[in-house]
């Protein structure tokens, strides 16, 4: 496993009323959404990054307006509604 680290400005942390746990669990989980979304990094890799089960990241990503549902055209969606 690779680890990257960065340094946040404490002032941030004032400003948010975050703690360090907190921000690092916001990094975390931003970068995972950010790698599923725009680098099309497996739903279980990134929700190994964001620290999460699978489960826990689907509803994450749902809380942020992303579907695990991706779908070329409208026919193809609803064919599989269909076949649902």
């Amino acid at each position: 496993m690779c680890q990257i680290a960065f340094n946040i400005p404490n002032e941030i942390l004032y400003d948010t009323r975050q703690s360090e746990e907190e921000a690092i669990q916001f990094v975390r989980r931003s970068a995972a959404l950010n790698y599923y979304v725009k680098r099309g990094v497996s739903l279980g890799y990134a929700a190994q990054i964001a620290d999460m089960d699978k489960e826990s990241f689907i509803k994450y990503l749902g809380e942020n307006g992303i579907s695990i549902f991706k779908f070329d055209n409208e026919a193809e969606f609803l064919e599989e509604v269909r076949n649902a």
